[in-house]
């Protein structure tokens, strides 16, 4: 028998990948997001559904930064992202702190928001080259491939000014995945899309999805794409998180009346 006793480790459990606890967010007189607590797991693909002005975007927005909370702490793997630790205290984050963990982050709107006077390569390679600290072979090559993963080999040295809406938005696709983020988030990416072009771009989003361990936090409106791509989905409603669920059950059988009547009107 061994004289020592074999070392015991205890697995300690990773942090969620995104965690709201409490968090407040009003305009004006009007709160938006109302004490909210939920996480996301690492590499988890949630979708946020629910009526216009239910709080879904806001979060996504706060997440990039855009907006900032009334209260409350938003955790990035276990780290306050707009605090930070000084001893036992959390303090208002510095800008140095910020753009590190935005780096963890990058988000696809419902417009472009590509630079016109760029062409797609040099969109794509902007901000690895000037954030991340690439050189700019290693940004090229990296560019390459994502412009074969969405389709648009032959684009490279387009301007934006000559792709079409699908086109663009597949540049932003690129653009947000050439960061390395560990979170996407995808804000109505369709929305402004002409409906023939819709299919194509959720194709390669789900593909993304399903072959990559990316975090993803979805808002969309369409309830196709968020069955197929989602492990969970949450129904937001006045602030509040109403109800969530795997989604076929959310789909099939949802059990609080405000999302059945949701689903209902936009089925």
């Amino acid at each position: 028998m061994p004289t020592k006793s074999a070392a015991r480790t205890t697995a300690v459990p990773e942090p969620p990948r995104i965690q709201f606890e409490g968090v407040v967010k009003k305009f004006g007189l009007n709160t938006v997001l109302d004490g909210l607590d939920f996480s996301v797991a690492r590499g988890d693909r949630v979708t946020l559904i629910g009526p216009s002005g239910s709080g879904k975007t806001t979060i996504l927005r706060l997440l990039m930064t855009l907006e900032e909370a009334n209260g409350g702490l938003i955790s990035i793997d276990g780290e306050p992202f707009t605090h930070e630790r000084k001893g036992k205290r959390l303090v208002a984050a510095s800008e140095k702190y910020k753009r590190r963990m935005r780096t963890k982050i990058g988000m696809v709107f419902q417009q472009f928001n590509l630079f016109p006077n760029m062409t797609v390569r040099e969109n794509i390679t902007e901000a690895p080259q000037h954030v991340l600290g690439q050189s700019k072979d290693v940004a090229n090559m990296r560019a390459t491939e994502l412009l074969a993963q969405v389709g648009l080999e032959g684009k490279a040295d387009a301007h934006p000014s000559q792709l079409s809406g699908g086109q663009q938005q597949r540049v932003a696709i690129a653009r947000a995945l050439a960061m390395e983020p560990k979170i996407l988030l995808l804000d109505e990416v369709t929305s402004s899309l002409d409906p023939e072009i819709v299919a194509e771009v959720l194709a390669i989003l789900r593909d993304i999805a399903l072959s990559t361990d990316i975090t993803m936090l979805i808002v969309t409106h369409e309830m196709q794409f968020a069955r197929d791509v989602s492990n969970r989905v949450l129904m937001f409603d006045g602030g509040r998180i109403v109800e969530e669920d795997e989604p076929e059950a959310i789909f099939t059988n949802p059990r609080e009346k405000r999302t059945q009547d949701f689903l209902k009107a936009v089925l």
